[in-house]
C-alpha cells in the first residue's frame, strides 16, 4: 500500500464537502426555508460518517444569513471562500459556540490535519456555557448556534444543563446535538429534539473518497479498506493513516492458523505494539482484532455470504464459527473477554505484549474447543 500518510481530511468546521447524506439535508433545508424550523436537532448515526459535518455545514448555512434574503438555495452549501466560513474555520465566529471533548495532552499541538485523539467527557463547565451564550444578541443580528459533538459523552450534570436550554429556547437560537450513540442520551432531551438519523455510507462513497484523497492506494486496498471501514469516511481517513490494512493482513495470517497459534510471530507482534511510540499501531490492531471478531459472530449469526477484507477470510470464518448455538455462544464470550481485557488494560496500564498474548490464546483455546 503507497502514499498511507498523503490523506489529510479536513476536520468537520473547515470541510465544505458532504457524501451520501442528501435526505438528511434536503430534510434541514426545507425546514430552515419552511419559517418553522426546529430549535433543537439531534444528528445521530456511527461515528465518521459526517454528522458533525453536517451540522457545521448547516451552521455556516444559518450564519450566513442565506434565510429570508430573497434567494431560494437548493442546498445548504457555503462557499469556502464566504467571511462566515473563513471565520468558522478559523474558530472565530462571535455567534458559534462549540463544545467539543478535549484532545489527549499530546495532540494538543499537531496541525488539524494530523490524527488527533479525544479523551474524557464533555466538560459540564463548558456545557454549562450554552445557555448564557443563546441568550445574548447577536454579533451580527442573526442567529445564536451551538454544536455539540459526542453529546453521549456528557454528564448528568452536563446533560441537565442542556435540558433546561431544551426547555425554553431563545428566540432565533438553533442548537445542534451531534450524537454517535442517541440512546444513550435522556429520554427527555431526544424528545425534545427534531431527529436526524444518518446511515453508513455505501462502499462505493468510501472507495470514490478514497481514490480523490489518497490515490495512491490500488484499486483492491480501497475496497478493502472501505469493508473495514462499515460505512465511515473517518474510519477509513483513520486505518489508511495508521496502516490499519497492513496490520489487518498480519492479524488474518495469524489466524488463519488457528487452531495452532505461531506464538513466535505473536511474540514478535507484541515485541513490535508494546513500545510507547507504538502505542496508535497498538490501539488500532486492537480494535481491528476486536471487530474480526465482531464480523465471526454476526456471520455465525446470520449465515450467507461473507463480504471479505482478504481473500480467504469467508474460508476461515465458516471454519471457526462452526454450526449451531454453541461455537456462537462461545465466540460471543471470546468477544466479551477481549474487550474487558483491552479496556482494563487501557485504563490500568498493562504491558502491552502480555495482553496481546493472553486475547491471542484466549482466540487458540476457544478454536479447539
Amino acid at each position: 500500500m503507497t502514499d498511507e500518510m498523503t490523506i489529510s481530511p479536513l476536520p468537520p468546521r473547515a470541510n465544505p464537502e458532504l457524501f451520501g447524506h442528501e435526505a438528511a439535508e434536503e430534510a434541514m433545508l426545507a425546514s430552515a426555508l419552511s419559517g418553522r424550523m426546529a430549535h433543537a436537532w439531534l444528528i445521530g448515526g456511527p461515528q465518521g460518517i459526517g454528522k458533525a459535518t453536517l451540522a457545521y455545514r448547516f451552521a455556516r448555512f444559518i450564519l450566513s444569513g442565506a434565510v429570508g434574503n430573497g434567494a431560494n438555495p437548493t442546498s445548504l452549501h457555503v462557499n469556502p471562500e464566504h467571511p462566515v466560513f473563513r471565520r468558522i474555520r478559523a474558530g472565530g465566529h462571535a455567534d458559534l459556540l462549540t463544545i467539543e471533548r478535549p484532545w489527549h495532552k499530546d495532540d494538543e499541538k499537531k496541525d488539524e490535519g494530523d490524527r488527533r485523539r479525544r479523551v474524557g467527557d464533555l466538560p459540564v463547565d463548558e456545557v454549562r456555557k450554552i445557555a448564557p451564550f443563546l441568550h445574548l444578541t447577536a454579533a451580527e443580528g442573526g442567529w445564536r448556534v451551538v454544536v455539540v459533538d459526542e453529546a453521549e459523552r456528557m454528564s448528568r450534570s452536563a446533560a441537565n444543563a442542556i435540558l433546561k436550554v431544551l426547555e425554553e429556547p431563545p428566540p432565533r437560537s438553533l442548537l445542534l446535538i451531534v450524537a454517535n450513540n442517541p440512546g444513550r442520551l435522556l429520554p427527555t432531551i431526544r424528545s425534545r429534539c427534531r431527529k436526524l438519523t444518518l446511515s453508513p455510507l455505501p462502499e462505493s462513497e468510501v472507495t470514490g473518497y478514497l481514490a480523490r484523497h489518497a490515490p495512491g492506494l490500488s484499486e483492491g486496498d480501497r475496497l478493502a479498506i472501505a469493508r473495514l471501514s462499515e460505512g465511515s469516511i473517518g474510519r477509513a481517513v483513520a486505518l489508511v493513516q495508521e496502516g490499519g490494512l497492513n496490520l489487518y493482513r498480519v492479524l488474518f495470517e495469524l489466524l488463519d492458523d488457528l487452531p495452532r497459534l505461531d506464538i513466535a510471530a505473536v511474540h514478535r507482534l507484541g515485541d513490535q505494539l508494546a513500545p510507547p511510540a507504538a502505542e496508535q499501531a497498538y490501539r488500532t490492531f486492537a480494535g481491528l482484532l476486536e471487530q474480526w471478531l465482531t464480523r465471526l459472530i454476526r456471520s455465525a449469526a446470520q449465515g450467507g455470504p461473507i463480504a471479505e477484507v482478504v481473500p480467504g477470510e469467508a474460508d476461515l470464518m465458516r471454519r471457526l464459527a462452526g454450526s449451531g448455538r454453541p461455537g456462537l455462544d462461545r465466540w460471543v464470550e471470546v468477544w466479551e473477554k477481549t474487550h474487558r481485557l483491552f479496556d482494563r488494560a487501557d485504563h490500568a496500564n498493562l504491558d502491552r505484549k502480555q495482553v496481546l498474548l493472553q486475547v491471542l490464546l484466549g482466540l487458540e483455546a476457544a478454536a479447539r474447543a
